[in-house]
């Protein structure tokens, strides 16, 4: 099919050939059904597809499947038959084995090249979101990005935005006057939940050097677009932090890039993988940013696939902006189940040789209803379709085989090693350095004063008279005979009261006789 995509066919009580349309991929998608239905190989034939047309593509590996892209198909394998009996009974005349250029990538930088962006990149109405924090605590993080701006000191980290805190929390009183109250324990509770992030993982996602654009928007040499897998299956362990990180993937990819009206092909394909982690319990104005950017991305060239086990998942002013449909088998064991499939089911046009609600009941694994896009854009009629086999590999690759093409990929080494420069950690470290500084010498300068005060006041008590002068001491003296001994103890005697007394007793007789 030319300027489509080869989606699927039909055999006997199935419909025609289902192709999607290159000009309309841009007009976003879904890819619905149970676990183990087929998304996962949908995903996999339409990332091969969009890459074979020279569209880089972007998608999120939950399971560690979708590895396998970057190697043909094995055909002495198991599935070989199968593959081939199936390309023929759809029609697909051009099926072979082929892999496709790719590249990983990893939050934690253990299964492909680090992913980062900054704080300031993040911005305060994404990380409350991620952070979960109330409506008090997001007027304070406003704050913190306003004055961080006004100060000069970039938000990049998290060790930035925790020692800003700090400085917010010890001048809330000067802060108040201007913003508004400022509480301790909603400070507090922000830092909590900056721990818990850092806990899960969010140092390795906040610095520096982050990601460019321009790398998920590559080709390789032959025109084929790169294939980006983000490793997934770890950073599922923090639903939240996945769904802020690919939200705000969208969000830059939408700020970003420049107007380009109804291109023939999109500059990008994003798929989002479990998208129902970007909805629960997500405040009304995420939901709103999500539809805005849903809505008008697609004039910038980007083409957005949620993927999901249930359309309910996705709210309808979001869901009806989505034209092209992969939907597999949906389960109705309950009550609420059978709503929402009858409710799914209400969403395609309708096709008058078969039941749309009973079709979607019954399509075994590796069959969907489709509905894609056709001129002038256009819902098609929804069909039975059975997908058609993948070209690269079906599951994963080794560790070394993922290993070597990372180290041979032409990004290898600009996103490895982790940058730490200037910020406001390093800014409100010097000011408390020089505060300190300054501190230490105020109270040097202080302990000096009083110091002099006490020996001041010490001087004023006592004031000691001129002393008599003293003969040398003993040991410059030259030493005594024995007659100076003796004549000098005698002068001391009669010095003290006894000899006072013996002259008395010599000068009254020597007078009486007289």
């Amino acid at each position: 099919m030319e300027d489509a995509i080869f989606v699927g066919g039909g055999g006997e009580g199935y419909g025609t050939k289902q192709g999607l349309l290159l000009s309309y991929a841009n007009r976003h998608g879904l890819i619905a059904g149970a676990t183990g239905t087929g998304k996962t190989v949908t995903l996999q034939i339409l990332a091969e597809g969009f890459s074979a047309a020279g569209v880089p593509v972007f998608m999120s590996d939950v399971k560690g499947d979708l590895s396998g892209l970057a190697l043909p198909g094995d055909p002495t394998g198991k599935l070989h038959e199968p593959f081939t009996k199936r390309a023929t009974t759809i029609g697909f005349d051009n099926f072979a084995y082929d892999g496709f250029p790719v590249a990983f990538w990893d939050m934690f930088g253990a299964q492909g090249h680090p992913v980062r962006t900054t704080l300031a990149e993040m911005g305060p109405l994404l990380l409350s979101r991620l952070l979960e924090l109330t409506e008090a605590q997001e007027g304070i993080l406003n704050i913190a990005y306003r004055l961080a701006d006004e100060q000069g000191m970039p938000l990049l980290d998290l060790k930035d935005l925790q020692a800003f805190l700090v400085w917010i929390g010890e001048n809330r009183a000067e802060i108040s006057f201007r913003y508004g109250n400022i509480a301790v324990s909603s400070v507090g509770a922000i830092q909590r939940r900056l721990m818990v992030l850092e806990n899960q993982g969010g140092t390795h996602f906040f610095g520096e050097p982050a990601l460019e654009l321009a790398d998920l928007m590559r080709c390789d040499e032959d025109g084929r677009g790169v294939v980006n897998i983000l490793a997934a299956d770890r950073l599922m362990n923090s639903p939240r932090l996945y769904a802020t990180f690919l939200l705000w993937l969208l969000s830059e990819l939408f700020e970003t890039l420049p107007e380009v009206g109804n291109p023939a092909k999109p500059k990008l394909v994003f798929f989002f993988d479990e998208a129902h982690l970007l909805f629960n319990d997500a405040p009304k104005a995420l939901v709103e940013k999500v539809e805005q950017v849903a809505r008008l991305i697609r004039s910038k060239g980007v083409g957005v696939y949620f993927i999901t086990q249930n359309p309910a998942d996705v709210p309808e002013n979001i869901l009806g902006q989505l034209g092209n449909r992969v939907q597999h088998a949906l389960r109705a064991f309950t009550g609420r189940d059978q709503q929402e499939l009858r409710r799914a089911a209400q969403t395609y046009r309708s096709n008058p040789a078969f039941d749309t609600e009973t079709a979607i009941r019954e399509v075994g694994t590796g069959e969907a209803v489709t509905s894609l896009l056709e001129n002038k854009g256009v819902p098609g009629i929804v069909e039975r379709t059975l997908i058609r086999p993948p070209s690269s590999q079906l599951g994963p690759i080794t560790e070394s085989q993922r290993n070597a093409l990372i180290r041979t990929s032409a990004l290898f080494g600009k996103y490895e090693t982790p940058l730490d420069r200037d910020s406001a950690y390093e800014a409100l470290k010097r000011i408390a350095e020089e505060a300190a500084q300054e501190a230490e010498a105020a109270a040097a300068a202080e302990a000096k004063a009083i110091e002099e005060e006490r020996e001041f006041k010490a001087a004023r008590r006592y004031q000691p008279t001129t002393p008599a002068k003293r003969s040398t001491s003993s040991r410059s003296r030259e030493p005594e005979s024995l007659g100076e001994a003796m004549g000098n103890a005698l002068m001391k005697e009669l010095k003290g009261t006894t000899g006072r007394r013996i002259v008395r007793g010599l000068l009254g007789g020597l007078f009486r006789g007289r």
